[in-house]
C-alpha cells in the first residue's frame, strides 16, 4: 500500500495499481487537478522499489554494473540503467550518493529481484546490499512555483540548484532530503524523501504550509510526463534498446554501458538506431490502445507506445516507436479497425517551466 493510506482516503483517494504497488489514481476530476499543476504545484506520493547499498566498495560496485558513472560526491546522484546481453533496459535506476550509502530508486517490482542478484554477484569486495522500500516515504513535488514551494517549507538548506543533486533539511520537525529531479512532468521538479515514521507530517507540509500544494495521483502524473514528452519504464524503456528511445543522459560512452562486468557493443551507442521514438497528435476523440500500428500509406512504420487526451491540448496524443528513416509526418494510427490521421508533433507536446530529462536526443 501508499505509505500514508489513511491520509490519502480522508482526501478522497481512488486507489490503483502499478507495477504491483497501490498508488492513487487520483483525487477526483483529474484534469482539474491536471491544470493545478501546470499553473502552480502539486505534491504526488511517488511509488519506488528502494534499494540500498553499503560497505566501503559501494561506488565502485555499482558503477561497474551500470550504464552512467556514479557519483563519488555525498549529495550528488545520477539517472542510469541496467542493460541485458542484447543492451535493452533491463532496470531503470535512480542512484544518490548518501555519505555512507548509496540509495537506489526503481520500479517497485524490480527492487526484489535487484538486490538479489546483485548479492549473488559479490565476491571480495565490501559490498551490503538490502531492500528499503518500506522504510521511507518520497514525495514528487511538481509545478512552476515548485522551486518557491521547497523554499517556503525547507528549513536548514536551500534548494537544490542542480539536477540529481539534494540537500538535507528539515520540514516541520521532520528531517528530509530535497532532490531537485529530472523533470518528468516538464515542470520544475523536487523529490521530498523522509523515513515512513514521519510520512503524514511531512506530507501535510508540503500540502498546506507555505505555499499551498494540490495533491494529486498517476492518473495526473502519466498525462503530465506524457504532454512533456517523457518515456516512462513500463511503456517505453523496458526491453528497449537506450538509443532508440534518445536517453543519452543515462548513458556514459566513456565508461560504456555495462551488463554485469562485460561492455555490450550492440547498444548501437555512437551509431544511427535502427527506430527512434516520436510525438504523434490524433484526429477525434477515440484514445488507441499500446500497440495499436501507426501506418505511413499501406506500410506498417511502427506503433504506439501509449496514447490519452491531453488535458491541456484537448486533443488525443501519444508516443511512437517508429522507423528512424521515417521522413513523411502525416501518417494513420489503427483504431478499432479504423485508420485514424495522426500528425508526427515535436516533442514536448506542452512546454513547461522545465524540460525533462528523457526528452529524446538523436545525433
Amino acid at each position: 500500500m501508499t505509505v500514508i493510506e489513511s491520509i490519502h482516503r480522508e482526501h478522497g483517494a481512488t486507489f490503483g495499481e502499478r507495477d504491483g504497488r497501490t498508488i492513487v489514481e487520483h483525487f477526483g476530476r483529474p484534469e482539474r487537478t491536471h491544470q493545478a499543476v501546470r499553473n502552480v504545484v502539486g505534491v504526488v506520493e511517488m511509488a519506488y522499489g528502494v534499494v540500498v547499498v553499503e560497505g566501503e566498495d559501494r561506488v565502485e560496485y555499482v558503477d561497474n554494473v551500470v550504464s552512467n558513472r556514479v557519483p563519488a560526491e555525498d549529495g550528488q546522484g545520477c539517472y542510469a540503467l541496467v542493460l541485458d546481453p542484447q543492451g535493452g533496459i533491463e532496470v531503470e535506476l535512480y542512484i544518490y550518493n548518501a555519505g555512507e550509502r548509496l540509495l537506489l530508486f526503481v520500479p517497485p517490482s524490480e527492487a526484489e529481484p535487484l538486490a538479489e542478484e546483485w548479492s549473488e554477484k559479490v565476491f571480495i569486495q565490501d559490498v551490503e546490499i538490502r531492500v528499503a522500500t518500506d522504510d521511507y516515504a518520497i514525495f514528487g513535488v511538481h509545478g512552476p512555483t515548485a522551486t518557491e514551494k521547497i523554499a517556503s517549507v525547507l528549513n536548514g538548506a536551500p534548494s537544490p540548484d542542480e539536477r540529481y543533486s539534494f540537500v538535507r533539511g528539515s520540514m516541520g520537525d521532520s528531517g528530509v532530503s530535497v532532490i531537485r529531479t529530472d523533470a518528468l512532468t516538464g515542470e520544475e521538479s523536487y523529490e521530498v524523501v523522509c523515513t515512513a515514521d514521519v510520512a503524514e507530517s511531512v506530507y501535510d507540509v508540503l500540502e498546506t504550509q507555505g505555499l499551498n500544494a494540490a495533491p494529486f495521483g498517476y492518473r495526473t502524473l502519466e498525462t503530465l510526463a506524457l504532454e512533456a514528452g517523457s518515456p516512462l519504464f513500463a511503456t517505453e524503456l523496458e526491453g528497449t534498446v537506450p538509443n532508440v528511445l534518445g536517453l543519452r543522459n543515462a548513458l556514459d560512452f566513456e565508461k560504456g554501458c555495462y551488463v554485469g562486468q562485460e561492455v555490450v557493443s550492440r547498444v548501437e551507442n555512437r551509431g544511427q538506431p535502427s527506430r527512434k521514438l516520436v510525438g504523434l497528435a490524433l484526429e477525434g476523440e477515440a484514445v488507441p490502445e499500446a500497440g495499436a500500428a501507426v501506418f505511413d500509406g499501406d506500410s506498417t512504420v511502427g506503433e504506439l507506445t501509449r496514447a490519452d487526451e491531453s488535458p491541456l491540448l484537448e486533443t488525443v496524443i501519444a508516443l511512437a516507436i517508429v522507423d528512424y528513416g521515417l521522413e513523411r509526418d502525416d501518417l494513420t494510427v489503427r483504431v478499432d479497425g479504423e485508420e485514424v490521421p495522426a500528425t508526427v508533433t515535436e516533442l514536448p507536446f506542452v512546454e513547461g517551466s522545465d524540460r525533462s530529462d528523457r526528452l529524446p536526443t538523436y545525433q
